[in-house]
């Protein structure tokens, strides 16, 4: 068995840099193109295995021409995907990414066979999950099939990280059973109607999420690091300056990080230090 266990998206990231955005209308010519195996659950996935910890999948992919490379590439860094159903009426997941010459990126995702994802995958994945230590999920599949994974973690005790990404409006039923709710700005500022502009805001933000259930809330800042909230304290957490190269999937990288802290059993404080880094 695993001690974690990632249900979510699982995309072809078609990831092309340009010197900037083309304007309405007009045509750019550019050279770097790239098709990568990519989707949040993924992407966390394949973070959390190349820290060195023992992870499964459940997800979904197409049985088109993309669709057994994410399989593939998660097989690599040692994910275990017999849990991820290839389904034969929907395309594998695409995300089109377009990263500009300051390193900031744009990204257009088509839900594909990830978008029927449902319950029954999750029924079928209950030994699994409940014999793990955290369950991990964000929100590029049906938020009906997050729910229901949630009250599984939660019926079998197991700690649940929510990455609400793409974010999307959610009821407090489903905060409450949230032992982490993982976030960035943009997210924090949608789920708790505090506009997240500066570290101040962000605690606010951060406080505004807890009383709506969520029992430890961790908000990402890009360079200017990540802020914790818990019944004891908000606290902001810096992180060391570093030169961009590419933003593209940051805060998958951070869940990995945490997600090895937590099943270490680091401190949060360890944990949320780790992921930064």
């Amino acid at each position: 068995m695993c001690d974690v266990v990632v249900v979510g998206s699982l995309n072809m990231d078609l990831i092309v840099r340009a010197e900037r955005l083309p304007n309405s209308g007009e045509t750019i010519s550019e050279k770097d193109f790239r098709i990568i195996p990519g989707g949040k659950g993924a992407n966390q996935a394949a973070s959390i295995a190349h820290l060195g910890n023992s992870v499964a999948m459940v997800g979904r992919g197409g049985c088109d021409v993309f669709g057994h490379r994410p399989l593939e590439n998660l097989s690599t860094f040692g994910v275990h995907t017999s849990h991820i159903k290839l389904d034969e009426s929907a395309p594998t997941s695409t995300s089109t990414i377009i990263i500009d010459a300051e390193d900031e990126n744009w990204i257009i995702v088509v839900a594909g066979a990830n978008a029927r994802v449902n319950t029954s995958d999750i029924d079928t994945a209950i030994d699994l999950i409940k014999q793990a230590k955290l369950l991990v999920m964000q929100f590029e599949f049906p938020l009906i099939t997050v729910s229901y994974a949630v009250e599984v973690g939660r019926r079998h005790r197991i700690r649940v990280i929510l990455n609400p990404a793409p974010a999307r409006a959610v009821p407090d039923s489903l905060l409450t059973n949230i032992d982490y709710l993982v976030l960035n700005e943009t997210e924090a500022t949608l789920l708790s109607g505090v506009p997240v502009t500066d570290i101040s805001a962000a605690g606010r933000a951060a406080t505004a999420l807890r009383a709506r259930g969520a029992e430890v809330v961790i908000l990402t800042l890009g360079e200017k690091g990540a802020l914790i909230a818990t019944d004891e304290e908000v606290l902001h957490v810096p992180t060391s300056r570093v030169k961009a190269v590419d933003t593209t999937e940051a805060g998958d990288a951070f869940i990995g990080g945490l997600v090895t802290g937590l099943i270490s059993n680091e401190s949060l404080l360890d944990s949320v230090q780790l992921a930064n880094a």
